[in-house]
């Protein structure tokens, strides 16, 4: 498992369309990915489930994911996260 704290870049913070494109990047993989923030853990590749943490620009969240493609799962995450793409 590979858990790693990011800072949400993006300026509009993870409203509708970036929940959006956040859980397609997500969902490109096999491993298992969750966003914790505050006392709140949800799937990463659940649109429903992100949209309900409510996240705005300069948040922090940690993200962890499991699975045989983890590493790349947390890099392509944390570069969307960055506003790097």
């Amino acid at each position: 498992m590979v858990t790693k704290n990011m800072k949400i870049e993006i300026k509009t913070g993870l409203e509708a369309r970036p929940v959006a494109v956040f859980v397609q990047v997500a969902s490109q993989f096999e491993s298992s990915i969750y966003v914790e923030h505050e006392s709140k853990k949800v799937n990463a590749k659940s649109i429903m489930g992100m949209m309900t943490l409510g996240l705005p620009a300069g948040e922090s969240v940690t993200v962890s994911a499991e699975g045989e493609d983890e590493d790349k799962a947390i890099e392509s995450i944390e570069k969307y996260l960055s506003n790097k793409e």
